[in-house]
């Protein structure tokens, strides 16, 4: 059994809001990733595609979560599936808004049009 707790060494902050690592390889988890995300009101994340299916659970607040071209409006006790290849892009709207996420371990981040796999630090 492993007890994770958020620290400095498993976050990353970026423009758009903050990622607090728990469960991943680095801390014991050797099949699903896990964190906590913070996006600040009216921010959103940039447009990327993950190779890995991810659930995002809301915890407060609201999402617009936009995937290949659709909209979908996520408040918090409502979770959104986003499909592993699928572009999208998370937004706060109205306030400031929190989820946990899970994916399988492993997954990598592309820029739409790029080519290069891009780590996530916060579910490694």
């Amino acid at each position: 059994m492993y007890v994770v707790s958020e620290s400095a060494e498993r976050t990353t902050r970026t423009p758009a809001g903050a990622m607090f690592g728990l469960a991943g390889p680095s801390s014991g988890s050797t099949e699903v990733a896990t964190w906590r995300v913070e996006i600040g009101a009216g921010a959103s994340t940039p447009e990327h595609i993950i190779d890995r299916e991810q659930v995002w659970t809301l915890l407060s607040g609201e999402f617009e979560a936009l995937v290949d071209g659709e909209t979908a409006a996520v408040q918090a006790g409502q979770a959104v599936v986003l499909p592993a290849g699928a572009v999208r892009r998370l937004t706060a709207v109205g306030g400031p808004a929190q989820a946990l996420c899970a994916m399988p371990v492993g997954g990598k981040a592309i820029i739409p049009g790029g080519t290069d796999k891009l780590p996530l630090p916060w579910a490694e």
